[in-house]
């Protein structure tokens, strides 16, 4: 039988600055660039036992908890500690599977001789990210990897969850539907109204009747997992599946000007990273979200895959103009890379001629920038429009 480690960090971002600030330890904190225009990126469970969370604005946070504590990004680090997080799953098994900086799976199935049993493995491996790096971690441990994200999800924070695989379906079976990967508030919505509050309902349905009301593939999908059934393996490369950056302006932008320099920036931004992952995109996509918190996305197919910043500008701009502005002020702008692949014969296209100009400019730009840093060769018309408070969340919120 398989042995599926989940492994989550507790409170990621959060931890790693209470390491440089030890003396804020028990005190509720967030991590966040100190304006009332920012969100929260992370939060400390003490914080999150009054009601704070990841993504709410930083005002609102303010207002709910008086006297919140809070600690500026420093990305830097986080990548430092994730690395050697990672570098410790790996010395377990070759079998990792991160999920985002701060998560991965790992099989363990062939380190049984070596360590002991999956449980006795994340015990070690808990311990060793403790004293290595002084974080806490949670684990869960079962047979499947569905299984064992929740499990590490009920152990939090710091703890550790074990579901044998004769127990998975007495596990399983009274939790809540949302517990169910893919269950979200819409789904949830058409299964209550149909009676089925557990995952132990959703088993003892007819797979037709879920077929009926959700489609075949979400239908035979929630009765697979409801059952235990979770044939993913755990892929030691990930591969990512978007790209992107956004803008959170300290002031609402009223014109259309200052948006269109922020897209430039941000194009060029992503389409460096495609480069230095040799990956390109498929689809750009365009985020908006306005005064109100309104959010509008758009995207778009390209007729050929692009890692050129300039394309993908040309793009997000097109969608923009799609939108009517006028009288909507604009709170955060962000462009995405999306269905990325590596580029080969088949993603050189015979008509790019002026994308190829382009790109060997940009690819000029990058070597300055790999030698000297980010922002000595810059457009003439980012000059000046540098209203940046708070720049891509590239994961999600921590546990």
């Amino acid at each position: 039988m398989k042995g599926i480690l989940h492994v989550d960090m507790d409170a990621f971002f959060a931890s790693v600055e209470l390491l440089e600030r030890p003396e804020l330890r028990g005190k509720p904190a967030v991590v966040a660039h100190d304006s009332a225009r920012s969100v929260v990126t992370s939060a400390t469970y003490e914080a999150r036992a009054l009601g704070v969370h990841s993504a709410m604005p930083l005002a609102f946070a303010k207002r709910a908890v008086p006297g919140l504590i809070v600690l500026e990004p420093h990305r830097a680090l986080y990548t430092r500690y994730s690395r050697e997080v990672m570098q410790i799953f790996s010395e377990y098994s070759p079998l990792v599977e991160a999920l985002s900086i701060d998560e991965a799976f790992i099989d363990v199935t062939g380190a049984r001789r070596l360590y002991g049993e999956p449980a006795q493995i994340g015990r070690l491996i808990r311990a060793e990210v403790l004293q290595r790096t002084g974080l806490t971690c949670s684990v869960g441990v079962a047979s499947t990897k569905f299984v064992a994200k929740i499990a590490s999800d009920m152990s939090k924070p710091d703890g550790l969850l074990e579901v044998p695989h004769e127990e998975t379906l007495s596990f399983l079976h009274p939790l809540p539907i949302r517990k169910l990967w893919g269950v979200g508030a819409q789904t949830a919505k058409v299964l209550e109204r149909r009676g089925l509050h557990t995952v132990g309902d959703v088993a003892d349905t007819p797979v037709t009747s879920l077929v009926a009301a959700l489609g075949d593939a979400t239908g035979h999908h929630l009765h697979e997992l409801a059952w235990g059934r979770d044939p993913r393996t755990v892929v030691p490369e990930r591969r990512e599946k978007s790209v992107g950056r956004e803008q959170t302006f300290s002031a609402d932008l009223t014109s259309r000007e200052p948006v269109v320099a922020a897209l430039l920036d941000q194009s060029e931004r992503v389409g460096r990273t495609l480069r230095v992952a040799e990956l390109r995109a498929k689809t750009v996509a365009l985020k908006i979200t306005f005064a109100d918190f309104q959010s509008i996305t758009r995207s778009r197919t390209l007729p050929e895959p692009t890692d050129v910043g300039r394309e993908i500008y040309a793009t997000v701009c097109a969608l923009l103009d799609e939108l009517d502005l006028a009288s909507r002020p604009v709170r955060l702008v962000g462009v995405r890379a999306q269905s990325l692949v590596q580029p080969d014969l088949e993603s050189v296209g015979l008509w790019q001629d002026g994308n190829e100009t382009w790109r060997k400019a940009e690819e000029a730009v990058d070597r300055v920038t790999s030698r000297f840093g980010p922002g000595l060769v810059t457009p003439a018309t980012l000059l000046g429009n540098r209203g940046r408070v708070d720049e891509t969340r590239e994961s999600g919120e921590p546990g």
